[in-house]
């Protein structure tokens, strides 16, 4: 049985493989765990002992079969988990990624498919992610960044690239959640800020905000 430790950053290994479609560095591990460089180091080494990694020291790591195939249970479960607290009992979007990182950890798979049928295998969780399936399967996705998008296009909101508690209180303070109608009106070239319809509301948005929005074309 891995630690709690181990599986955390089985999962964020996956979470920047998944970003950046490249070798894993160790600054860049170790600034997404927010542990230093050598902590980092000494964690992929033990996880290269346990065949979850293949890591070449100065060059960066990635996730074997096995530790993807750990990965993504671990990602599966944590994503059922946020569905289960937003969509059954009632907490808001930006309360419930410290409780899943938690309860991810739970090592019954009897639990977590009897959690996924409970909620009828739903194929997103409530910040728009993809859940994957007992299998691993993940559905794919066609959507691109808002940043992408250029003026008079729109689409609708499908996911948020940053999941953070902060990002995700912004977006409710100026009322936008998934599934919201999206039309770029007018990006600022000096700072690519952008001015969206959003719904029926009219308002402008960082580029760095743009960034961290999925959109699906329409």
């Amino acid at each position: 049985m891995l630690s709690q430790a181990e599986e955390n950053y089985l999962k964020e290994i996956y979470a920047l493989e998944e970003e950046t479609m490249q070798l894993v560095s160790t600054n860049a591990l170790a600034e997404k765990m927010r542990t230093k460089a050598s902590s980092a180091t000494d964690m992929l080494q033990k996880l290269a002992q346990k065949a979850l990694v293949d890591y070449t020291k100065y060059r960066g790591a990635r996730l074997s079969s096995k530790g993807k195939s750990k990965a993504i249970t671990i990602v599966r479960k944590h994503r059922l988990w946020e569905t289960f607290l937003v969509e059954k009992l009632g907490f808001n979007w930006d309360e419930v990624h410290d409780i899943a990182e938690q309860l991810e950890h739970i090592q019954s798979q009897s639990l977590t498919d009897k959690l996924d049928a409970f909620l009828e295998y739903p194929s997103f969780d409530p910040h728009g992610h993809p859940i994957p399936n007992v299998n691993g399967k993940i559905v794919a996705s066609d959507s691109i960044l808002l940043s992408e998008l250029n003026v008079d296009e729109e689409g609708i909101l499908v996911a948020v690239k940053d999941s953070s508690d902060g990002f995700l209180k912004y977006l409710s303070k100026i009322n936008m959640t998934i599934g919201d109608h999206i039309k770029v009106l007018d990006i600022e070239a000096f700072d690519n800020s952008v001015t969206i319809e959003n719904n029926t509301t009219r308002l402008s948005i960082s580029g760095n905000v743009a960034k961290n929005l999925y959109i699906k074309r329409l």
